[in-house]
């Protein structure tokens, strides 16, 4: 007899900012869904409080190893807690920025990718982390995107925001725009062409459909309201479209989106971050996934952040949280398979 193939390791959730809607979210979705295939990462004291803040019902197992996952007992919530986290955590204020939150977030962070480094985790689904805590605790990365790329080894990424109708690329993130113009060169647009042609193919789409969004209005009109796509934008579209990526444009970035949700495209390549996160942000944030193109590994997140306003209160939504989970499953899968 052939013996049975050794189990998946977990997907591994990271708690997120203990002041905001992360462990909330994350205690709703389990009374909700009861992942078996995950194990959140985080405090148990702090998810204690989110539990008790969203209706009680759940114990939390914490465990020894992320290899235990999958014999918690029912209406259990797995959490692995790294070492080293603050002992008084769980008293840092809901909705407003501390600074032992932010360190939190970063080391609960940087062991999940360590788990998944060492073969012990599948993929990472982050929780909202806010900025402010990050800079206050003395993190060096403004964002999730950032500080990944970093812990990879600074392998070049991109953000991508996607949902059932839209899937949208970045050039340029978290920067102010000013900057990001000028960020927007031949040789990073055609980088993300290649990010993004590279993992959907990843994803199961054979031959992705790229579109490049123009970065000025009309995208430049023939260079009347600007020449960056002349300079920049058309050139590294040329540059993939000869390396073999079917990428076209640039086109006006007020009617792409439209043309990609109606199917005519897989993906639009945006230049700057409102740009791009707009359109699928509209369509809806309880569907819409963020996910890191370029990691050696899976990573999504919710397409929200710390909503700061409303933790506490046990009425943050956890869908999107769960529309990470589904996808990092699915993307999961899917790179295994190729």
């Amino acid at each position: 007899m052939t013996p049975d193939p050794s189990p998946a390791p977990p997907l591994v959730i990271s708690m997120g900012d203990a002041c905001g809607i992360g462990p909330e979210i994350i205690a709703s979705l389990w009374r909700r869904e009861a992942p078996m295939d995950a194990v959140v990462v985080g405090d148990v004291a702090v998810l204690r409080r989110a539990i008790a803040a969203t209706g009680g019902g759940l114990a939390v197992a914490q465990l020894a190893s992320v290899a235990d996952a999958g014999r918690v007992p029912p209406r259990c919530l797995p959490v692995w807690q790294p070492a080293a986290l603050p002992a008084d955590l769980s008293t840092a204020p809901l909705g407003r920025v501390d600074a032992r939150a932010g360190a939190a977030a970063a080391l609960c962070i940087e062991a999940a990718v360590g788990l998944i480094q060492a073969g012990q985790a599948g993929a990472l689904v982050t929780a909202p982390i806010h900025k402010e805590a990050l800079h206050a605790a003395g993190s060096p990365y403004p964002g999730h995107t950032e500080m990944l790329q970093a812990l990879a080894g600074g392998v070049p990424v991109r953000m991508m925001l996607a949902n059932e109708e839209l899937r949208t690329v970045l050039v340029t993130i978290h920067c102010s725009l000013r900057e990001a113009i000028g960020r927007v060169t031949r040789e990073a647009v055609l980088e993300t062409l290649r990010i993004t042609g590279a993992a959907l193919q990843r994803m199961g789409v054979a031959a992705p459909r790229i579109a490049v969004a123009g970065l000025n209005p009309h995208a430049g009109e023939g260079g009347l309201f600007g020449d960056e796509e002349i300079h920049h934008i058309a050139p590294a579209i040329a540059d993939a479209r000869a390396e073999g990526w079917d990428a076209s444009g640039p086109y006006a970035p007020d009617t792409v989106f439209m043309r990609a949700r109606r199917g005519e495209f897989d993906v639009v390549v945006a230049m700057t971050h409102d740009h791009g996160l707009i359109p699928v942000k509209y369509l809806g944030v309880e569907e819409g996934v963020n996910v890191t193109l370029g990691l050696p590994f899976v990573r999504t997140s919710p397409d929200h952040g710390t909503a700061f306003d409303i933790a506490g209160r046990g009425v943050a939504d956890p869908a999107s949280l769960g529309a990470a989970l589904a996808m990092a499953r699915r993307l999961t899968a899917s790179v295994s398979a190729v």
